[in-house]
């Protein structure tokens, strides 16, 4: 068999780490079997895809040393590669399901489906969708298309019974059908789901193994009961070990730094965080922990992949990025490899108006910008001290700020600006004497420097959050219940009233 592995990433927001784990054990299959190794975009969801982010993901994963073999940027002889560009296929293969008796046309409406949810969650019933348009006759479709009513194409999975099949890492999984919901192929705007989309561009595409997180695990039997109603053989499904946090669940940026660019921009090595990534998954005969990536794929064997999920330590980075400092760049180019990182003359040039006015010597120089080239500040509590605020409002104040940089998707000077003083109105508290503190402590680890807003400019996004996520660790956190309330309160502009003194 032709070996053909994809990876098919959303252009929704920055490079995650799991992309590149995930396209990383991709490639390293792809070789190791002399196959080829695909990039898809998988762009349907139209109000959140962006061409820059797409962009990011092709920058992210050539900095990590991935490349691909067919793709939207390169081309290839199953294209096209983006999933928005490819919609008359999908209308043509969900339209065949139904004409197979395999899928059928939905006509609830939202309000029908919400009616639903309610009746479910009062009896103590089955939740989901209650397949009341699953037995409509042929002459009750007409009418309805007749009368204009706008329908989603539905899968008609099984009510009694299992799906079992064989994943080539996890071994034998069952799932029994009756805890799967009749699944939506296509959208009423014509637009197909992930479901639909994935499977038809996989078979048509030829994959024979598809590696992906196991997070997707419970999607694997509607994708498997897709490829039997079309009558194709499925391939082989290689489900991953999650990347988990250190708290145990999985990895999210909401708690941690996940872009790729945050690692880059901190001064990683990329051969570093490809081998700590390997790590993750892979045990390389002898437990060895240094290796290089052709040194994976020359000896790659996926029985030697990890069944539990990996908690992506950052401190064993840091070990493995000090093994290759030292083994891999000689003394003499370490200087030129630091310059390229942030000491080059384009990066400082941006500096330059920040401090013209500020340094009396050039000795104060690293004494004002010294934040930007560190990866840990040094955080105490009279950083954050804010007159008649908790630790528990402080942590408030920063998420919100996150949020709404996040909505705006503006994390520059402007974005940091008008957030912050957002902030400040929305939960009444001085702009000045209350969130500014804040913000100094959380980016530069001191109560003054240079203009935080242009700092943050310059500071970058990724670090910039992952800060601010520091910061509010630090404070304490927020515990699960009280961020179901602040995210309500924040959501409705009222609070206010998690400012009152308790």
């Amino acid at each position: 068999m032709s070996v053909r592995v994809r990876i098919a990433p959303s252009p929704t927001g920055d490079p995650h780490v799991g992309t590149a784990y995930i396209a990383l054990f991709n490639l390293i299959f792809a070789r190791h079997h002399q196959g080829q190794f695909i990039l898809r975009i998988e762009d349907t969801d139209q109000t959140r895809s962006r061409p820059e982010y797409e962009q990011n993901i092709f920058s992210a994963l050539k900095w990590c040393g991935i490349h691909w073999d067919e793709g939207p940027d390169i081309g290839g002889p199953y294209g096209p590669y983006r999933q928005s560009e490819r919609f008359s296929i999908y209308k043509q293969y969900a339209e065949e399901l139904v004409a197979k008796g395999k899928a059928y046309k939905c006509f609830c409406t939202p309000e029908d489906l919400e009616e639903m949810r309610e009746l479910a969650s009062k009896s103590g019933g089955r939740q989901g969708y209650d397949r009341r348009c699953r037995h409509l006759t042929q002459k009750e479709i007409q009418e309805k298309e007749q009368a204009g009513l706008s329908y989603v194409i539905r899968l008609k999975v099984p009510t009694t019974g299992e799906c079992v099949y064989e994943d080539a890492i996890k071994g034998r999984i069952v799932f029994p059908w009756a805890d799967i919901d009749d699944q939506v192929l296509l959208k009423s705007d014509g637009f197909p789901t992930y479901h639909l989309a994935n499977v038809v561009d996989d078979y048509l595409m030829k994959i024979s193994h598809v590696i992906r997180g196991d997070e997707w695990m419970s999607s694997t039997p509607k994708h498997i009961l897709l490829y039997e109603s079309f009558g194709w053989a499925p391939p082989v499904f290689m489900h991953m070990p999650l990347l988990l946090g250190k708290d145990g669940k999985k990895l999210s940026k909401r708690r941690n730094p996940t872009s790729i660019f945050f690692y880059r921009d901190s001064g990683y090595l990329q051969e570093a965080l490809i081998n700590f990534l390997t790590l993750m998954g892979y045990s390389m005969i002898g437990d060895r922990e240094i290796y290089n990536l052709d040194e994976v794929i020359k000896e790659f064997d996926y029985k030697r992949i990890g069944v539990s999920g990996a908690v992506f330590d950052v401190q064993k980075l840091d070990w493995i990025n000090q093994q290759y400092l030292m083994n891999n760049i000689p003394v003499d180019q370490l200087w030129n490899r630091i310059k390229e990182w942030s000491f080059n003359d384009a990066f400082m040039q941006r500096l330059m108006p920040l401090c013209h006015a500020r340094i009396k010597t050039f000795g104060d120089f690293m004494d004002l910008f010294g934040f930007l080239f560190v990866n840990h500040l040094h955080y105490s509590d009279s950083l954050f001290e804010v007159k008649d605020l908790t630790k528990e409002q402080r942590c408030y104040l920063l998420q919100s700020i996150i949020w709404e940089m996040d909505e705006t998707e503006n994390w520059g000077a402007s974005g940091i600006n008008q957030a912050s003083r957002k902030v400040a109105e929305v939960f009444g508290v001085n702009h000045k004497k209350a969130v500014m503190p804040l913000l100094f402590g959380s980016l530069m680890g001191k109560i003054q420097g240079p203009p935080l807003f242009d700092s943050v400019e310059i500071l970058g996004k990724d670090r910039t959050r992952a800060r601010l996520l520091k910061s509010i660790e630090f404070l304490g956190s927020i515990s699960n219940k009280k961020m179901h309330i602040l995210k309500k309160a924040w959501h409705d502009k009222q609070a206010k009233e998690l400012m009152v003194k308790e």
